[in-house]
């Protein structure tokens, strides 16, 4: 399409302007489904503006053909990849308000069939109904047929008034806090991030670059990356390929594809259960996908997939069923290009839950040991300042990766904290209140582009927000610490209505003669298990009562009768061992560089010098405690100094209550 006008609208305006047709609705239509009506008529005003220039030569041409198949000579006259034979268009169909409905499904028909099945997914013939029978349709029409200005914004900034539009809906939907839209500020860092480190790759001629978002949305980073790569190698060949599973989102991002003539292909399914490029491999992916959404309605295809092993997308485990975020990552991850034709690099916004949710032996630690163990293939993680998301407010983070790492971070992995790159906006849009500057997108790449030289120097002004460390640093051992199981033994009503509710006990007929047989030794203590057993068997055979047989009836007893005390007993097993204390048991995570046993010394012993490690339970695990690693210190102020501020505020407070009783 032709480069938009210099002369461009606001784009907040412009995306106010076209959800100011909310005004209309009010009444008939509730909050939630304005967005239903909105998006729609949106790409279909965008679309009729991009077309404006060449349509009557396309009523000429399509005038002129005979032939059965005139979609190639309809294009060519479109100077697009899609085109409309109607000789409607919305100026035309806002004129005459009788003919509305007929004239703008007559205009809908008459579109390329790439067209019309975007158009489906916004179940538009059902949507000119409903505004119809409410009365509205004229009246949307003629709003949308007054908006000049739309074929003035390029696709990107087009791209924006889109998501603008979408949050807004996502609003009044209640969506949750992971259905979000990327702030195009933090598309450019991905993006940066992502592709600066092979500008001399990408500046060849005759480069074809294949780019994936598999939760593309409405296609902002995918267009990003497409700029940004063109913009380094004029004779570099893009394709871009996404999948999106919302119909209104695929829609938005398929016309925006259209009308940029790109090639590649946006799949519209799930990702996880409808893999749309199954075998195909890509040089760069990057995605925002949602934050904390839980996987639940595909886990019969991710379980099955993953029974598979490295067969499949999801060899190296799954997470807990209420986030999805590793899945994403996985299944970029196997459509990585190998090293031998090139290699990929992946870029992926995050939460702060993917870097440590999940202990040693989970789904989660599982894949962190895989990707940072196994195939080393995290090159580093940026954290980025809170509050830069329109419907949340929480930290999130940058994870590059890649398969063909520089020699001098192999086994290592960049930290980068900037998490006080940012600028406080004018005014807030729902839950985003801060953004993060050109000038500060080109800190925090160069930052991250020269990450050994400011890690390695103390001297440097940025040192303190750079850390590099070895992949192993995250790794630990988790080793269960046991100490003794020491008891008394003892009859006390506690004891009597534990026994009372105890489910294995429930539908033993003895329960009740047991109860009654022990009711006698209330207040009885016993300090050794031999005492208690002979009382107890005693009491039991003197009632007449039938003494528990079955090993769940005699647990149920034990647990009933027992208190952990520590000067009690010690309980031991057959073969003599002590008998851990469930209550007693802790745990400790060892660096997989420390010697467990010195640790265990230096660590556990001085404060309990009765523990032992239960080493058939220990577990590898790995985690990235991030802000750990730039926690600082922060000392308390002094007390004179407090003592010092609170004198003043009093003598504040008595001087504003002398001037109230004046």
């Amino acid at each position: 399409m032709s480069a938009p006008s210099q002369d461009k609208p606001s784009l907040s305006k412009m995306a106010a302007d076209i959800w100011a047709v909310a005004d209309l609705l009010r009444g008939d239509y509730k909050r939630h489904e304005y967005g239903k009506v909105i998006l729609p008529f949106t790409v279909l005003r965008r679309l009729d503006a991009v077309m404006a220039p060449t349509r009557a030569a396309v009523w000429e041409r399509d005038a002129q053909l005979t032939i059965q198949n005139k979609q190639r000579p309809l294009e060519l006259a479109a100077k697009l990849s899609f085109y409309n034979t109607s000789k409607q268009n919305f100026k035309s169909i806002a004129s005459d308000a009788d003919m509305v409905a007929k004239n703008l499904r007559d205009y809908v028909n008459g579109f390329s069939p790439n067209v019309k099945q975007i158009l489906s997914r916004f179940d538009l013939d059902n949507v000119i109904t409903g505004l119809a029978n409410a009365k509205l349709l004229y009246k949307v029409v003629g709003r949308f047929a007054g908006m000049q200005e739309l074929d003035k914004l390029s696709n990107h900034d087009m791209g924006y008034v889109f998501e603008h539009v979408i949050r807004l809906f996502a609003e009044d939907s209640n969506e949750t806090a992971g259905e979000h839209f990327t702030p195009r500020e933090v598309i450019d860092l991905m993006v940066a991030l992502l592709i600066a480190p092979d500008d001399h790759v990408l500046a060849g001629a005759g480069k074809v670059i294949n780019v994936l978002d598999p939760a593309c949305g409405t296609g902002g980073m995918l267009t990003a990356a497409q700029d940004r790569i063109t913009r380094m190698g004029t004779k570099t060949n893009v394709y871009l390929f996404g999948q999106e599973v919302n119909g209104e989102s695929w829609a938005i991002c398929e016309s925006d594809m259209l009308m940029l003539g790109q090639q590649g292909n946006i799949h519209f399914g799930n990702s996880f259960s409808d893999d749309g490029f199954e075998g195909r491999t890509f040089d760069y992916m990057l995605a925002n996908p949602p934050f904390g959404v839980e996987w639940k309605k595909v886990a019969d295809f991710v379980n099955a997939e993953a029974e598979l092993g490295f067969a499949g997308r999801f060899g190296a485990g799954t997470p807990r069923i209420n986030d999805g975020s590793f899945l994403f990552l996985q299944h970029m991850i196997d459509k990585m290009t190998p090293v031998d034709e090139g290699g990929a690099r992946i870029g992926i916004v995050f939460n702060g839950s993917p870097l440590f949710t999940g202990a040693a032996g989970s789904g989660e630690s599982e894949i962190r040991r895989w990707i940072l163990d196994d195939l080393d293939l995290l090159e580093g993680i940026v954290a980025l300042p809170d509050q830069l998301f329109y419907n949340t407010g929480i930290s999130t983070y940058l994870w590059i990766l890649t398969n063909r790492k520089d020699p001098a971070l192999r086994e290592r992995v960049i930290l980068l904290d900037a998490r006080d790159q940012w600028e406080k906006m004018r005014k807030s849009f729902g839950d985003k209140r801060k953004k993060i500057s050109k000038d500060q997108i080109d800190v925090i790449t160069k930052m991250y582009g020269k990450a050994r030289a400011i890690a390695a120097d103390p001297d440097h002004p940025d040192h303190t927000s750079v850390k590099i460390f070895r992949t192993r640093d995250f790794g630990y051992r988790r080793i269960t610490v046991e100490r003794p199981l020491r008891q008394r033994f003892e009859v006390t009503e506690d004891t009597l209505a534990a026994l009372d509710i105890a489910k294995p006990l429930a539908k033993w007929e003895g329960r009740n003669t047991l109860i009654n047989a022990l009711r006698g030794l209330l207040g009885s203590v016993w300090w050794t298990k031999k005492e208690a057993v002979n009382a107890l068997h005693k009491a039991v055979a003197d009632f007449g009562a039938t003494w528990p047989k079955t090993a769940s009836h005699l647990k149920a007893l034990w647990s009933a009768v027992a208190v952990s005390d520590p000067e009690g007993e010690l309980q031991t097993a057959k073969d003599g061992s002590a008998l851990p204390d469930p209550d007693l048991r802790d745990y400790e995570n060892i660096p997989l560089d420390e010697d467990i046993d010195v640790y265990f010394a230096r660590e556990v012993l001085p404060h309990v010098p009765d523990a032992w490690i239960d080493r058939e339970k220990t577990k590898v695990g790995y985690e990235i405690p991030f802000t750990r690693h730039f926690y600082v210190y922060t000392p308390p102020r002094p007390l004179a100094e407090i003592d010092a501020e609170l004198r003043e505020l009093e003598k504040q407070i008595q001087k504003l209550l002398g001037e109230v009783t004046e």
